[in-house]
């Protein structure tokens, strides 16, 4: 079977990183990258050993050399990018989240379901090995509550996008997204939400957190800022053990476990570099492989599901 090639929408640092993981992985390879500005695409195409580079999005989408489209782009910019991808017939591999809005990320969803192409939200925490190997064990029992924290000081620059609300900036799309993703991946979907915060001058929120709240009285502590380093770990615990996991709790290096009548656990993972990146990547190889146009380890209902959480927790900061 060829190689599965991959086009890049986009060159900034989370393009690099992906894409350095694609040129690596054996069976796949970067054929194109694209970006609104020719000359970053050059380089960023050069870096990667790409045969192809292009100014505009459109363009790579359209590029006959590429079977599936990675889509790095801003949070505002990801509906553009993958509705053409997807009008012709690429596979979307999108960065989390899904889009900057619930309407946009509905859109998404329903224009590749209909027309039967395969998306995924790029939750590279669902993919971490740790992470995988936590939702596999029935140690925990039942789970009856998760706390995650996600913060650090980012100096207010209207200009950066993550202060830049035509961007999609906020902490809650980009840091929050981690800790509620994990609730959810552990704990399903809230039957409410309580948050609290503050906005940045630009409008956007600034920082946030609060309590989610799941049927029987299961809870999850969640928090995120983009003006205060958090200690950015996690823990789960269950009636029967609890999980610790070290910072950044969204790509843990260690695991601890602990419980009543057990020896505490201590899992590390076996390579660092081996921290979900590529598991995201196999797992669009092997659904395509398969004709699976929504994957099961981050399936399309649990994306719009995380959005409808972040977009109240948006609207009570509002």
């Amino acid at each position: 079977m060829r190689d599965l090639a991959w086009g890049i929408a986009a060159t900034g640092g989370i393009a690099r990183t992906v894409g350095a993981v694609i040129a690596a992985e054996p069976g796949m390879r970067v054929a194109a990258v694209g970006s609104r500005d020719l000359g970053r695409a050059k380089a960023l195409a050069a870096t990667l050993g790409a045969e192809s580079a292009h100014g505009s999005y459109a363009e790579l989408c359209a590029d006959p050399a590429v079977d599936a489209v990675y889509v790095a782009t801003p949070h505002a910019q990801h509906l553009e990018v993958a509705e053409a991808a997807i009008a012709a017939g690429k596979a979307v591999l999108c960065e989390k989240p899904l889009a900057a809005t619930m309407a946009d990320a509905e859109r998404m969803v329903r224009l590749a379901r209909e027309v039967g192409i395969f998306l995924m939200e790029a939750m590279w925490m669902r993919f971490n090995p740790l992470i995988r190997r936590l939702t596999e064990d029935e140690r925990f029992g039942e789970i009856r509550s998760v706390r995650a924290s996600f913060g650090f000081t980012l100096p207010y620059d209207p200009a950066h996008r993550l202060w830049a609300p035509e961007l999609g900036g906020g902490a809650l799309l980009d840091l929050g997204i981690y800790p509620m993703g994990l609730a959810q991946l552990f704990l399903g979907q809230p039957e409410s939400t309580h948050i609290t915060g503050s906005l940045a001058p630009s409008g956007v929120d600034a920082e946030a957190g609060g309590l989610m709240r799941y049927p029987d009285g299961r809870r999850a502590l969640v928090e995120c800022s983009l003006l205060g380093t958090y200690a950015n770990d996690a823990s789960i615990v269950g009636t029967g053990m609890r999980a610790d996991l070290d910072a950044p709790f969204w790509a843990p290096r260690r695991v601890v476990l602990s419980g009543p009548g057990m020896e505490p656990e201590e899992h590390l993972l076996a390579d660092p570099a081996d921290n979900g990146y590529a598991h995201e990547l196999r797992e669009v190889r092997d659904c395509l492989a398969e004709n699976r146009t929504e994957s099961a380890i981050m399936p399309l209902d649990e994306s719009l599901a995380i959005m409808r959480v972040l977009a109240d927790a948006q609207a009570q900061l509002r």
